[in-house]
Formats: structure tokens, sequence, C-alpha cells
């Protein structure tokens, strides 16, 4: 009788099918005019459709003029605040250096700084699906899906990003759940569908030997079954199904092509490397003046401009971006400009020592590779 309770631990409903595919096998859906080579999975290897077949052009050649800019001076008073504040921020600097210090000389250096702003949207799709539940099927009978560049939608504000998810008009099919075949349940996979497990304390028997007896007539019933040699699976309930994880119980889905609309601003920044003890990548993190500001669909590359370095980024940063973006994205809008990034190099004395540090930014953030002391923890 042992035996017989090992061998079967159950029945099972054969009506109640296994698991299938999680997501709808190829070929599985119609073809949609326009979204054509989409394989049926749900995100399963999202289309992009080539851009729209316009050519754009730049506005006719912009030279810029000479700014008459005047690089901006800072004072003793603001140097050493700056630097107050960036010792206070470290806790291994003493105040005292940079409250008592003799500045030499307050060197201000021209830096200018070029920025191109590319504004595209990109546009994916891809089968996605949800239970029906009697919902209204937007399908093929209200006429032909527009095609994934001919389907409105919104912009956000120029030069921001952002992502929309549009259902495709007339994209709409009914179909039979494919992981449970209609059924609206499947067979739990734990318990292979049969509503019990065998039990892992007594493997089966229904019996356990007592502590320290070695004797076969030395056994006792297993407490966790009680004596049955197998328990409830705890996966199903007992029930040995579940409900259909996909279509949650109603037996079928309703399948829809789901356009994905991506706005991105695409940013390349340039500034000349003038100053080797300056560290270039801490220009990322503050702001200039900007003092030219050139807008349009595309923009022309700068000539004309006094620094020759500004002139050919700005023509090398402009084919970039065609070359880049044109291909998959829709260029939507170009802007350029360039800032002047104030940076002053500050010299002074401590102690009979020379040091310097660096004032940078309109937020006058400083650099220093070197200070006069320093505080140890004992």
């Amino acid at each position: 009788m042992d035996e017989e309770k090992d061998d079967d631990p159950g029945a099972f409903d054969p009506s109640i099918p296994e698991e299938g595919p999680s997501a709808p096998p190829p070929g599985w859906l119609d073809d949609i005019h326009g979204y054509q080579g989409h394989r049926g999975g749900e995100g399963d290897d999202p289309l992009y459709p080539p851009p729209p077949a316009y050519t754009p052009q730049p506005e006719l050649d912009k030279n810029t003029s000479v700014p008459d800019v005047r690089v901006p001076q800072v004072s003793e008073e603001v140097a050493r605040d700056a630097l107050l504040r960036f010792v206070e921020s470290r806790w291994r600097f003493s105040s005292k250096p940079a409250r008592n210090m003799s500045f030499k000389e307050l060197r201000a250096v021209t830096v200018y700084r070029y920025r191109l702003e590319t504004f595209c949207e990109t546009r994916t799709s891809g089968w996605q699906f949800e239970p029906y539940n009697g919902q209204l099927v937007d399908g093929a009978e209200f006429g032909r899906s527009p095609l994934p560049w001919d389907v409105p939608v919104a912009p956000p504000q120029r030069f921001s990003d952002g992502v929309e998810k549009v259902r495709v008009p007339h994209s709409c099919i009914v179909k039979v759940c494919h992981m449970c075949s209609g059924c609206g349940r499947v067979r739990c996979n734990n318990c292979y569908g049969r509503g019990q497990k065998r039990c892992l304390i007594c493997h089966g028997k229904g019996f356990r030997r007592k502590p320290g007896n070695h004797k076969r007539s030395g056994s006792t019933r297993c407490t966790s079954c009680h004596g049955r040699g197998r328990k409830r699976c705890l996966s199903c309930n007992g029930q040995g199904f579940k409900t259909c994880s996909v279509c949650h119980g109603s037996q079928n889905l309703l399948h829809f092509i789901q356009l994905t609309v991506t706005w991105k601003n695409n940013v390349s920044d340039f500034v000349p490397d003038r100053q080797p003890d300056f560290p270039d990548e801490k220009f990322e993190k503050v702001t200039g003046d900007p003092f030219f500001i050139d807008e349009n669909v595309l923009v022309y590359p700068i000539r004309g401009f006094p620094d020759q370095e500004i002139c050919d980024a700005s023509s090398r940063l402009i084919q970039e971006h065609l070359q880049r973006f044109s291909a998959t994205s829709r260029v939507l809008q170009q802007r350029q400009t360039i800032e002047l990034v104030p940076l002053t190099h500050a010299f002074y004395t401590y102690s009979g020592k020379d040091f310097s540090f660096f004032v940078y930014g309109t937020e006058n953030k400083v650099f220093t590779s070197r200070y006069p002391s320093a505080c140890s923890v004992l």
C-alpha cells in the first residue's frame, strides 16, 4: 500500500493544457500594411521604419560677426569666498589658508564653449496584447492602418526628451490565448496538474522511523503529511491548475500594434583645450554666458568667428549629427550656441610658498590640485 502512494501522487485533468509560450509564436498574427517585419512576439525585434523622405535645407550661409564680449573679471573677494566654500565641502582641508592667503595675480582666461543640439524623433512599433473582455475591436474592417509616420502624435517642448506610446488605428485582432489555448487555465507545473506533491519528509511513505531506533518496527506516522505520503500543492492550492497569467482567464487576447515615439535631444559640446592644468571635463557641470544662438531645422556651420577651432568644431559636429541621426530618426530642429565660460587662474602665497587655484563657471566653482594644508585624523 505504501508503494501505491509513492507511485500515484494523484490524478490530473487531461483537458487542462500545459503552459504554452509566453509570447505569440512567429506567424501567429497577420501582417499589417506598413508594419511588415514583426515576428509576432511581444516587444520582439521592434521595427524601425525609415524617416520620411524629406531633405530640409539649412538656412543661407550665416556668418557670425565678431562678438563684442568682455572677459568676466573675478575680484579677490569673490575668489576668496569661492575657495572658502570649496574648502568647507572638503573635511580634510583647513579654512585658515583660504582666509589668510595673499593674492599675487588674478588671470582671466577666455574660454568659448560650442554646443550643438539636434532634436530628433524616432518611431518604433511592435505587437502588444491584452486580455479580451468584450471591448471594442478596432480592426481592419474600419479601414487601413496609417503608416508609422502618418500617425498623429503631438511632440513635447522642443529640445526636451519624451516618450509616447500610441495604439495604431485599425490594427486590432482577437485571437485565442497562445498560453492556455483558449482554456483560461493551465496545468500547474509544480505538481504537474495532480494537485498533490510527494511528502519530502517521509519520501511518500507516510511513516518515519523513530529517532535512535534502527529497527523497521520502530516507525511512526509522518506528522507532516499525516500518514498520507502526499501533501497539497501550495502553488495551485491543490487544484492542479492555475488561472492563465496571460489572458487572466478570459481565454482570448486582443492583439494590436503599439507605436512608440521617442523624442531625444542629442547634445555635443566642444571646448578648446587652452589650459593644460585645468581638466576640461569640469566645464560639463557649469554654465556660461551664451552670446550667440542660432536655431533652425538645420543650422549652417559657423564661419567668421575669431576662434577657428570653434568654426572647425561646428562644421564637424553638424556633419556627424546628420550622419548619425538622419538614417533612423527625423531631425525636427537644431540649435547651436557659443558660450563664454568664466575661468580665472588665481595665484596666491601662504607661509612663503606659492599656490594657485581656478574659479570657473558662472557658479564660481573651484578646482585646485594643491592646497597648503590638510587636516588629518590621528
